[in-house]
């Protein structure tokens, strides 16, 4: 079985088990993708894909017959144990999303779990992601950064999502739709404040597009679109450290933020405390001043 690959050979040599591939596919250009994956893909028993229509696209592509099955978020958990069964009788399965790497903000999280769980050797087979291409182009600081993928769907889950994020200091990565990121800008302009961000638009492409700029900039250029189109990544610049703020600053950023349906100001407090370093029961009486005041 696949013995003219030495990788297969030494997995082989000491389970009966077939072994699950892990791997990443173009997010994009057909041509992103690592002559491992294209011989993995050529050689595995089954393919594990996310959507078999889209999967069958690049298989044709480079001329590779594979037996394909579905697995995606609907029925991912339904297909785990004939997925394990197949494994554990030997035979071999790659793992592919539609786009990039498996896993990050796609499926496959259950299966890799229940082969781990099941002794079954699991092979990453690393190449394109998203987050990463985005990242490396942005000029953003790199060093460190959150992936924090696709925001929530339900508008009061993604604002409290943004306010436990208001004070990472290091670069946050989204992905978001086309349809929902005027929205999702002018809820993070409202919630972390108006920072340098970048937005990665159908990255590897024909119209491959990356705006860099302050968010405000960005969500104005594409409120001047008919509409925006293609997947989007957004990378959004991590809280500065700021020194002698002043209070009028710090009013205002209350202010917007007392403005945000459900914000405790208890909360609120402790977030702004670090954010700016100042005492937090300074904030809390600010904040109780200005509740006051909108209230009146």
């Amino acid at each position: 079985m696949l013995i003219h690959n030495p990788e297969f050979i030494n997995y082989q040599a000491t389970s009966l088990k077939g072994n699950l591939y892990v791997v990443a596919t173009p997010i994009g250009n057909m041509e992103d993708i690592t002559l491992r994956a294209l011989k993995i893909l050529g050689q595995v028993d089954i393919i594990a894909a996310e959507d078999t229509r889209h999967t069958k696209k690049l298989l044709s592509f480079y001329k590779i017959k594979g037996r394909l099955i579905s697995c995606h978020e609907h029925n991912e958990r339904k297909k785990i144990p004939a997925l394990l069964d197949k494994l554990n009788s030997g035979l071999s399965v790659a793992l592919v999303s539609n786009a990039g790497t498996p896993l990050l903000s796609d499926p496959g999280y259950h299966l890799i779990k229940g082969a781990a769980a099941s002794g079954i050797q699991i092979i990453p087979a690393p190449g394109v992601s998203a987050a990463i291409t985005a990242l490396s182009v942005a000029g953003l600081p790199t060093d460190s950064f959150v992936f924090a993928g696709f925001p929530a769907r339900k508008k009061a889950k993604r604002l409290e999502q943004l306010k436990q994020l208001a004070g990472e200091r290091r670069t946050i990565i989204f992905y978001e739709s086309p349809k929902r990121i005027l929205k999702f800008l002018e809820e993070i302009i409202m919630v972390l404040g108006d920072r340098k961000g970048v937005l990665s638009r159908e990255m590897t492409k024909l119209h491959e597009e990356y705006i860099r700029s302050d968010l405000s900039d960005i969500l104005f250029r594409l409120k001047e679109r008919p509409e925006v189109k293609g997947e989007c990544t957004l990378l959004v610049g991590g809280c500065k450290k700021k020194k002698d703020i002043s209070m009028k600053t710090v009013s205002d950023e209350i202010k917007k933020r007392l403005q945000i349906k459900g914000t405790r100001l208890s909360e609120l407090a402790k977030e702004m405390s670090k954010q700016y370093n100042i005492p937090k029961n300074k904030v809390y009486n600010e904040g109780l001043k200005i509740k006051r005041l909108m209230s009146s």
